[in-house]
């Protein structure tokens, strides 16, 4: 699929990537997430599924699998 940022001549590819999110103050990180990424402009759209899935997750929030050093720009 083209990508849809206009005059970008990308092709958008299936990868897994690590997508982030702000949340309640605190910054969560999901790795692993299948996105359509161009590899021209670093445009990235989800699936549906995908987003609703994000969503249960974030939803459901457990322990985390992992954590990870934050620095902050000063």
């Amino acid at each position: 699929m083209t990508c849809s940022f206009e005059n970008c001549p990308g092709e958008y590819e299936t990868q897994s990537i690590a997508h982030t999110v702000r949340r309640d103050g605190q910054i969560i990180v999901i790795d692993h997430v299948p996105a359509e990424v161009c590899p021209v402009c670093g445009d990235v759209l989800f699936l549906p599924e995908t987003v609703r899935a994000i969503e249960r997750l974030l939803a459901d929030m457990g322990q985390p699998h992992s954590s990870v050093p934050l620095y902050e720009f000063a």
